[in-house]
């Protein structure tokens, strides 16, 4: 870890990264595991958490973008990586040409794909989404025998390999929920049609981290492990990171920037939303919402100081946010935990997401670029060893 000062860090686990791939990969043993970089690793920092996973043996890496898997590229990664998200007009031949898979839902991508495939010289993999009850990307089941006839055609011609078929679920964090049956209906009859049609998929995937750590039956060839990956429960409903083995793998510190005594009736922050009850001192936090840091953790948000579990006083502003120490004292540069695998009695992602009304996803992914990641757990790029049991 880098001693220079840092108004504040997230301090990236590794080797707690490689440990939840490991513990995932024990969930769905007979699958593969696709690791879920998207959203920059959903905050933690796209690359070393792609190399991480890799060496803890996922076979696959996910983005959204395509921007985002041309970024894996660019920074050496060469196994199978598939983006999803795909608009008109957008990087296809650059896709094909770094042998990334692509994502198909409609004939209007599989005909860009195609095109892009004879300027590219070389054939696309592809993967046909199926829209089994989300409601998001995906065919509709009733274009469903189109979009299979038109890649059957592009196969047979050469332009493309179909190397999957899969979809994803709406509520899988919700476990019994009826729409999980339905969705798995939908997707056995689309996967059934395109076999009769002479489809011969590599990889079937719809598992999600919460299919994943509860719904064996969901797991087919491939699951895909994103919020999991990186120690966070999907849902309360599913369980506790620790039930599964998973451990927190980002922990947001900050160095107090001032310390001060105050009387009773001092206004706090903008708005005066908090009055000191009494003399007291007063703590600044240097985050704000410019960081990542929820306004909406406004008079609610845990952060740990000299031991103890304090709550934002008043407004978080763009930049800072003022805790109340009480009878308490610190000193500048003291360090204040806003989040981590609560080790120490600090509060976790999923606490934050509780006093904010949100999921624990969003509190991590939020945190912008201004705050330094600094990793721990690395294991060196030109090692031999791809799972390191630490």
């Amino acid at each position: 870890m880098s001693e220079t000062p840092m108004r504040a860090r997230a301090v990236v686990d590794l080797a707690a990264l490689r440990a939840n791939v490991r513990a995932l990969r024990a969930r769905a043993p007979r699958a593969q595991l696709m690791a879920v970089v998207k959203a920059d690793a959903y905050g933690h920092g796209a690359v070393p958490c792609a190399r991480a996973a890799r060496q803890a043996g996922a076979e696959w890496l996910g983005t959204a973008t395509p921007q985002e898997a041309l970024a894996l590229r660019a920074a050496g990664d060469t196994g199978r990586l598939l983006c999803w998200l795909w608009t008109p007009g957008g990087p296809w031949r650059e896709a094909v040409e770094a042998d990334i898979d692509v994502s198909v839902s409609g004939l209007w991508a599989l005909e860009e794909v195609t095109a892009a495939v004879r300027a590219a010289g070389r054939p696309a993999r592809v993967q046909l989404k199926i829209d089994t009850g989300l409601g998001r990307n995906g065919c509709q089941p009733g274009d469903w025998e189109k979009l299979v006839a038109a890649a059957r055609d592009a196969e047979r011609a050469g332009l493309v390999k179909v190397t999957g078929v899969w979809s994803h679920f709406a509520c899988a964090d919700e476990p019994g929920h009826p729409s999980i049956r339905a969705q798995l209906g939908v997707f056995e009859d689309a996967l059934s049609y395109a076999a009769r049609e002479g489809l011969t998929p590599e990889v079937r995937h719809i598992a999600n981290s919460p299919a994943t750590l509860t719904l064996p039956e969901t797991h087919y060839d491939l699951v895909r492990t994103g919020v999991a990956m990186y120690g966070i429960s999907p849902s309360p409903e599913v369980g506790l990171p620790e039930d599964f083995g998973l451990r927190p793998v980002m922990t947001l510190t900050a160095s107090l920037a001032s310390v001060k005594r105050v009387p009773g009736g001092h206004g706090v922050s903008y708005g005066h939303l908090y009055v000191t009850p009494g003399e007291t001192t007063l703590a600044l936090v240097p985050v704000g919402y410019a960081d990542g840091i929820p306004r909406a953790a406004s008079g609610t948000g845990p952060v740990l100081v000299g031991g103890k579990w304090r709550t934002v006083a008043g407004r978080v502003a763009m930049d800072q946010f003022v805790v109340d120490l009480g009878g308490d004292t610190a000193r500048v540069g003291d360090e204040a935990v806003l989040f981590g695998p609560g080790d120490r009695g600090e509060p976790t992602a999923e606490d934050w997401a509780r006093a904010t009304g949100t999921i624990a996803y969003e509190v991590v992914t939020r945190i912008s670029a201004r705050v330094p990641r600094v990793y721990t757990g690395e294991i060196p790029e030109d090692s031999t060893s791809h799972d390191t049991g630490e």
